[in-house]
């Protein structure tokens, strides 16, 4: 994967949507199929002008709120310079795909922190665990102008464009992962919903329904022991363990996260549990968006979900 050092790339969230919000495990990787750079609106002549304005008018909303909470932003970005290049037509170009579950607003506030942070953290691969943990707070802090509440987990991979696997809030470790183990045709997929997803209002609902202490039980004696095992299994190279723990999640996503589902999609989920052919799950908060799907037969997968009309994006494909 060929890093570019002034792009800031999608992130897909393998494992750990919503659980990471109650200090699971998480794993996350850069996917550099979308990606997005800061630039100046007439630099580059095959700007889309109306997208390049209308990213220049939500920088001016977001330069709004950090202002608005100048004592908590102040120390970390030199907002005077980012006001003055958003008054030159700073914007976002980005491929990244809005409310999509990719981290589009994450790749935003991470090219901002490294163009306008004052004393940023490097992105080197030879970051501590300290290091990276105070970053992710400092992204997080910044992406909360977003969301309402962030884990900072979007912006801190694609800051620093390696695979992390979190362990809990207060540590994470940039790794690689194994292929061949899961077999010459296994892949990850994303399917497109061809619907928005919106964030906030999902994630409000999930931390309001753990007010619910039944509900919050569910979450940590279930939820968050199969969210950790796919992990586990997967980075230990483990495959029918994996896919066996891969089942479990999906099944428990579709029964209890069915409102997240979107709803052309059910039985398309139900029916890839009953073949195991292939495994979905939410990708990001749900509502819209991609689906995230898994499978050990993918030429046959890909052949099916394509004659069915759905529109597919590799993620992971090992080659035979």
């Amino acid at each position: 994967m060929r890093i570019h050092p002034d792009l800031f790339y999608a992130k897909i969230l393998l494992f750990g949507e919503y659980s990471v919000l109650l200090n699971s495990m998480g794993l996350s990787i850069p996917y550099t199929h979308f990606n997005g750079e800061l630039n100046f609106i007439g630099d580059d002549k095959y700007t889309d002008r109306n997208f390049a304005k209308r990213s220049n008018r939500e920088l001016f909303k977001f330069l709004n709120y950090l202002i608005d909470n100048s004592d908590k932003y102040d120390s970390l970005l030199d907002l005077r310079t980012f006001e003055n290049d958003i008054n030159k037509g700073l914007y976002f170009e980005s491929s990244i795909p809005e409310s999509y579950g990719l981290g589009s607003s994450g790749a935003l506030c991470a090219s901002v922190y490294k163009k306008y942070g004052i004393n940023p953290i490097g992105n080197s691969k030879k970051l501590k665990n300290g290091e990276i943990i105070q970053l992710k707070n400092i992204l997080a802090q910044l992406e909360s102008g977003f969301h309402g509440k962030s884990s900072g987990l979007d912006p801190l991979n694609s800051y620093l464009k390696v695979p992390l696997l979190i362990y809990n809030q207060n540590e994470i470790e940039q790794v690689s992962l194994p292929g061949k183990k899961f077999g010459e045709d296994s892949a990850i997929f994303l399917i497109n919903s061809q619907k928005s997803g919106n964030t906030e209002p999902l994630v409000r609902s999930f931390l309001k329904n753990c007010e619910n202490k039944e509900f919050l039980a569910l979450m940590e004696q279930e939820l968050i022991p199969m969210n950790d095992q796919c992990i586990q299994q997967l980075v230990n190279g483990n495959a029918d363990s994996f896919f066996t723990e891969l089942g479990q999640l999906s099944k428990f996503q579709l029964t209890n996260f069915k409102s997240m589902i979107p709803e052309n999609f059910l039985d398309l989920w139900a029916e890839g549990l009953n073949s195991q052919k292939f495994w979905l799950k939410l990708c990001g908060s749900g509502g819209g968006g991609y689906l995230l799907g898994f499978t050990r037969n993918y030429s046959t997968t890909k052949g099916l979900l394509l004659e069915k009309g759905y529109d597919i994006v590799t993620v992971y494909e090992n080659e035979k």
